[in-house]
């Protein structure tokens, strides 16, 4: 989605990607098959490009901070994507910046985490390699310590939500700042990643303030340039709290590219390329609903019910171009669009019993 923006702009992108069939192999003006995390491949691609940024945290930074020192322009910058991609060191960043987050302790291992009984229930979540879902654990007692991490973790108190919001905000070298309108989300229950969201939330003005001065003020703490997706918790005594963010465009995001003038993926090479920020207005009230593998489907992907979506108004299919699902593998997204927010949840209930992905 990075790619179908740049294409727009007539920018010429060249992707470093682990998978030699990656979706984005036949879009990019130059692919390189190759390991994010090795130094010497990141190094080496970093020489090739003018610009370099990510699409994901978990990349070898010091390639990226040796790019840096040499002149390159590396967005967001390392010394961000160094502090994101440990939890422990996200979360003592808020801490130290005063940023509202939950209370927390940071753990060396699963024999630390017994020693905090008083502090369950909690979530224990890895210091490093967590991704969409993966490497976090709900202590809800002593009993559940068994499931704690044996690696340097964060122990994270378990907030009593009332909803779970997301702003992505964009950050230039000149240091304007653009925010997109709060969403809201809801979880998968078991596999802790976002099933579907609504945008904007509904949320009353005093909130909406909140989490979007919270976001501003996050953005800048980081210094940041590029997107920052900061997830939030609406606790039930109406305040918010940060969750985790992310240095990137982000799945919160996705529905932008109908629903709003500017997209977050254009909003990200806006930001990085040093440009005006776009007008991030909504033309509709949105929804979005993430298309998963389904379970006990492992092959080549069949799209069930895709006509069923497209005989809708307001209903936007996107898929990533993956040839292979897998259960719960991310394949693709519907954006759902209607003025009427009844209608809307309406739609979102069809698009969600009608779409399945199988073999």
């Amino acid at each position: 989605m990075l790619l179908q923006a740049a294409i727009d702009w007539n920018l010429r992108v060249h992707i470093l990607d682990p998978d030699a069939e990656a979706p984005c192999r036949t879009l990019c003006t130059q692919f390189t098959q190759g390991s994010l995390t090795d130094y010497d491949t990141v190094y080496q691609f970093g020489q090739t490009v003018d610009v370099l940024t990510i699409e994901i945290e978990r990349v070898n930074v010091d390639a990226l901070e040796a790019l840096e020192r040499e002149g390159k322009q590396v967005f967001p910058q390392p010394s961000v994507i160094r502090t994101i991609q440990d939890k422990r060191l996200q979360k003592q960043f808020y801490r130290d910046h005063n940023l509202p987050t939950a209370d927390f302790i940071l753990t060396e291992n699963r024999a630390a985490v017994s020693q905090y009984s008083d502090f369950l229930p909690a979530f224990h979540k890895l210091g490093r390699d967590g991704y969409d879902g993966r490497g976090v654990q709900r202590i809800a007692s002593s009993a559940d310590v068994s499931k704690a991490f044996d690696a340097p973790g964060v122990l994270e108190k378990a907030v009593d939500f009332a909803k779970e919001l997301a702003v992505i905000v964009a950050r230039n070298e000149r240091g304007e700042v653009q925010t997109f309108p709060t969403v809201e989300m809801v979880f998968h229950p078991e596999l802790n990643l976002v099933e579907y969201l609504f945008a904007p939330a509904e949320i009353t003005d005093e909130i909406n303030q909140q989490a979007q001065a919270i976001a501003r003020r996050t953005a800048d703490a980081f210094g940041i340039v590029g997107l920052l997706a900061v997830e939030l918790f609406l606790d039930k005594q109406g305040n918010v709290l940060i969750n985790e963010v992310a240095p990137r465009p982000h799945n919160s995001g996705h529905h932008t590219i109908r629903a709003n003038v500017t997209s977050q993926f254009e909003q990200h090479w806006r930001a990085i390329l040093n440009f005006p920020l776009g007008d991030t207005s909504v033309y509709q009230p949105a929804a979005m609903v993430n298309l998963l593998g389904e379970d006990g489907h492992t092959g080549p992907a069949v799209y069930e019910g895709l006509e069923t979506l497209l005989a809708m108004p307001g209903v936007f299919p996107f898929f990533y171009g993956k040839a292979l699902t897998k259960p719960f593998r991310k394949m693709g997204h519907v954006t759902v669009m209607d003025s009427d927010l009844d209608q809307l949840r309406q739609k979102v209930a069809i698009v969600k019993e009608s779409i399945r992905v199988v073999t």
